[in-house]
């Protein structure tokens, strides 16, 4: 493949991508389930493509930051929660050659990140340790279990989709 439609491939996944988020994001804000304490955001399990294409990195990242703006997150959540998005994908792709371990960076980069940004932009009522606990739970759920069952999905039909990138 030429470099030209490498490139153009890869912009167009990652723009793909990011609209996909953006998408699943307003699904889970229908539920309530974007922001706060308590998120089971469905947009999340989507961090786990950097297994499959480095244009998860930009994808996912642009994604969360559209749809923290599109959802009107305070302008912490909007900077923040992307970053912790952004360190989550680079860890992901960092670790693309362990299907399982892949999952990791992005809970941690939120268990770690999102709790002060509910606390201080939020100003939601409660302790950072107990919104580290249930951003956890919901991350494990998205990433974890869904993102497994994602790439489950996806390795298959991973040529067709992703082109010869990161043949596994």
């Amino acid at each position: 493949m030429n470099k030209n439609r490498s490139r153009a491939l890869l912009l167009a996944q990652a723009g793909l991508i990011a609209a996909l988020y953006v998408a699943l994001t307003y699904l889970s804000a229908y539920f309530n389930l974007s922001s706060g304490a308590i998120q089971i955001r469905i947009s999340e399990a989507l961090t786990v493509l950097p297994f499959f294409t480095a244009a998860g990195i930009p994808g996912v990242t642009l994604g969360c930051f559209l749809a923290n703006l599109l959802i009107g997150s305070p302008w912490p959540d909007v900077v923040f929660g992307s970053l912790a998005t952004l360190i989550g994908a680079l860890g992901s792709y960092a670790l693309r050659k362990n299907r399982v371990l892949v999952s990791v960076p992005p809970v941690l980069a939120n268990v770690i990140i999102v709790p002060l940004v509910l606390k201080y932009a939020y100003g939601v009522a409660g302790e950072v340790w107990y919104f580290a606990i249930t951003v956890g739970i919901g991350e494990i759920i998205c990433c974890v279990v869904f993102g497994q069952l994602l790439i489950t999905a996806l390795l298959p039909i991973r040529h067709r989709i992703f082109g010869d990138e990161n043949n596994k």
